[in-house]
């Protein structure tokens, strides 16, 4: 049965489905020997030959992992600077997986890290709303009316954010430093420091601490659980 190039290469754990469209669009993807360049061409992936950037596509087994992102590391698969990235965490891993959206450099916490495509795209995409829950803390008195008025959207750089939870966690008066907890729906990049910034408060620490229902529960930084098949199942019920 034939289906959408990009679909293919995400179930094969080539990417994610963005990033096969953009290999599709730069002519990276054969079929049967032939470039394909449109996004709608479609493949029967079991008797066609498919290639992504010179490599025959075969389909792997599905691999899910929570990893605790630590500080000072990148989320991405590779870094032209020669940076420490998640992958690094990963070398046993046979199958080519990804993480699932960002976190920052100096951010840490909870990431999901798949070859699952479908999966990426799912909780990824804007419309789907995916809850992330964080931990911030930073300089200065924060106050209960400040986070109850952020909470209502702030104005950043790529527009006016959308409403989320915050919450003040507590004030030490002594370090003159504020523990605040963050829930939010969006995922735009470094939304929380800009928002903080917006109102004149630098983050000193950033923790995702929460992503949908899953939590750090023994893990530290650095460590990584593998997904069971009842949270994955969870996931696609919940925002698919």
């Amino acid at each position: 049965m034939k289906e959408r190039l990009q679909k293919i290469l995400s179930h094969a754990g080539v990417c994610s489905r963005r990033k096969a469209e953009e290999l599709i669009l730069a002519g990276q993807v054969k079929v049967n020997g032939q470039v394909v360049k449109e996004l709608g061409s479609e493949a029967d992936p079991v008797k066609d030959r498919i290639e992504a950037m010179g490599t025959l596509v075969k389909p792997e087994k599905k691999k899910y992992f929570l990893f605790y992102k630590p500080d000072n590391v990148i989320t991405s698969v590779s870094d032209p600077q020669g940076r420490r990235t998640v992958m690094d965490y990963f070398r046993t891993v046979r199958e080519r997986i990804f993480p699932v959206g960002r976190l920052d450099y100096h951010s840490e916490g909870l990431l999901i890290m798949t070859n699952d495509g479908d999966l990426d795209y799912i909780l990824t995409h804007p419309s789907h709303e995916v809850t992330k829950t964080y931990e911030v803390t930073v300089r200065g008195r924060y106050s209960p009316k400040l986070a109850d008025k952020m909470s209502r959207g702030v104005r950043i750089d790529t527009g006016i954010t959308a409403p989320c939870e915050i919450e003040v966690l507590g004030y030490d008066k002594e370090k003159n430093k504020t523990k605040v907890k963050m829930v939010l729906h969006e995922g735009k990049n470094r939304e929380i420091r800009k928002m903080m910034a917006a109102y004149h408060y630098p983050v000193f620490g950033l923790v995702r601490t929460g992503y949908a229902f899953l939590t750090p529960e023994g893990l530290s930084r650095g460590m990584s659980r593998r997904l069971t098949s009842e949270e994955v199942r969870k996931l696609y019920e919940l925002y698919q």
